[in-house]
């Protein structure tokens, strides 16, 4: 359930940072209220601690990652 929940945050991350990108245009800091905005740091903390945590999928067995999906 953390993985996909990881991976979730980092996509939005990813797609936040395509906008900014593309468009000049932060969704996280336009939805919150600015980047210093605190529920705006919260976010884009979490996507941080997800994407470290989706790390740990590149070292993992794929055996082990689809054992985990089927136990629930």
């Amino acid at each position: 359930m953390l993985d996909r929940i990881s991976l979730i945050l980092v996509i939005i991350g990813g797609l936040n940072w395509g906008s900014i990108g593309l468009f000049q245009f932060d969704i996280v800091a336009w939805l919150f209220g600015g980047q210093a905005n605190i529920v705006s740091r919260i976010v884009y903390t979490l996507v941080a601690l997800a994407a470290v945590w989706c790390i740990s999928l590149l070292f993992r067995e794929r055996d082990e990652i689809i054992e985990s999906n089927h136990v629930k």
